[in-house]
């Protein structure tokens, strides 16, 4: 028993403006799945979409989540970031000083990525979305390889990264300290490879929590990690 990442999906105000967002920046076509929201297709190797559910929770801080994407020259990166600003980014200041040599943004609903600079040998052959770096402890690292059946990566001074048989995204957590709950964020959308129940039930068996919410819509079941951090199991797709 085990689950497959069936989306990284955002809180979204506007569905439909934001995947146009993402759909731009990344040369993305929409999928056509059943979806309680939009969905475009990520091509990347992690066989994973972008979700956009609609939400109306404020954000309240810094994501929590957030793409890192990469570059294969310098031209390239200012490229990404010209187009990016062309469909409605604007520069974010995370504290990366003035010498950084990532690019920080912001998408029109105020999520953060990186757009990372050329040479980046942890994230080679990982695809345009290189990592979805995650705020989070060693113990949530080890939880979602569990859950994914993804391999750890990266295991060393309390920060963890793993990454599909298949190549492609890695999902990357930095240890403590942990920030403050955003309120409005990315999180997984899983499909059980069987029944929903029964995954449901490993999940909670591997350190997931069930959220008072038991639903979180579409018929999806609600958990948390145990970082405190909301995702969904959807019916088997």
């Amino acid at each position: 028993m085990s689950s497959r990442l069936f989306a990284i999906s955002f809180d979204a105000h506007q569905p439909e403006r934001l995947a146009h967002f993402w759909s731009g920046v990344l040369g993305l076509e929409r999928a056509d799945d059943p979806y309680d929201g939009v969905a475009l297709l990520s091509g990347n190797d992690g066989g994973y979409r972008l979700g956009f559910r609609p939400s109306q929770t404020q954000k309240a801080a810094q994501n929590r989540l957030h793409f890192d994407l990469t570059s294969s020259s310098l031209e390239d990166q200012q490229e990404t970031v010209a187009r990016a600003l062309d469909f409605g980014a604007q520069h974010a200041d995370v504290g990366q000083g003035p010498d950084a040599s990532h690019v920080v943004l912001a998408d029109p609903e105020g999520n953060e990525f990186c757009v990372i600079e050329p040479g980046n040998n942890f994230l080679a052959g990982c695809g345009f979305i290189g990592a979805l770096a995650c705020d989070g402890s060693q113990t949530v690292g080890y939880f979602w390889s569990e859950a994914l059946g993804w391999p750890l990566v990266w295991d060393q001074d309390e920060e963890t990264a793993i990454q599909s048989p298949n190549g492609g995204t890695k999902i990357t957590w930095g240890g403590p300290p942990l920030m403050p709950d955003p309120g409005k964020d990315l999180h997984f959308d899983l499909a059980p490879d069987d029944d929903q129940q029964a995954e449901v039930e490993r999940l909670l068996s591997l350190g997931a929590k069930r959220l008072d919410s038991a639903h979180g819509g579409d018929s999806a079941v609600l958990l948390a990690d145990p970082d405190g951090n909301e995702f969904r199991v959807l019916t088997r797709r």
